[in-house]
């Protein structure tokens, strides 16, 4: 570990943000961009935020079924992940079980006191941290992307 992580919760037309201190002690969300999910846009707002908080550590939340299955958005995100791998050759890009992670979001927000299209506004971000937050508390695993 040598810099902050940065979580992505992916979407098609919803991306949210969030981020770790460089000791990866605090989280925080950060942002949502709105927008196609597998633009080049996506890929250099990821970027940016990357260089801006010091990312060297790219966590992708990846849909997996109930079953352990991959989920049907799964091969959009997996594409996702390779375009990140590449254009951000010297971060590591690490997939993370995001299951029930949008329903903790929700949970988060709410028990904030967050409602309505405030709460809709800010869940992806939050999404991302929680994301975040089961990446760091499971030890921060290095999974490679599923079939690599």
């Amino acid at each position: 570990m040598s810099g902050a992580a940065l979580a992505i919760d992916h979407g098609t037309k919803r991306t949210g943000f969030a981020s770790t201190d460089p000791l990866r002690i605090a989280t925080r969300p950060l942002e949502v961009f709105e927008g196609d999910g597998d633009g080049q846009a996506l890929l250099e707002r990821a970027a940016h935020l990357a260089r801006e908080h010091g990312a060297d550590t790219l966590v992708v939340g990846l849909a997996y079924n109930m079953d352990g299955s991959l989920g049907p958005r799964a091969e959009e995100t997996l594409a996702f992940m390779r375009a990140l791998m590449a254009h951000l050759p010297a971060c590591r890009v690490i997939p993370c079980d995001e299951r029930l992670s949008t329903k903790e979001a929700e949970e988060l927000l709410r028990e904030a006191g967050h409602h309505g299209a405030e709460r809709r506004a800010r869940r992806d971000s939050w999404s991302a941290l929680v994301l975040l937050r089961d990446w760091i508390e499971a030890g921060e695993p290095q999974t490679p992307l599923p079939g690599e």
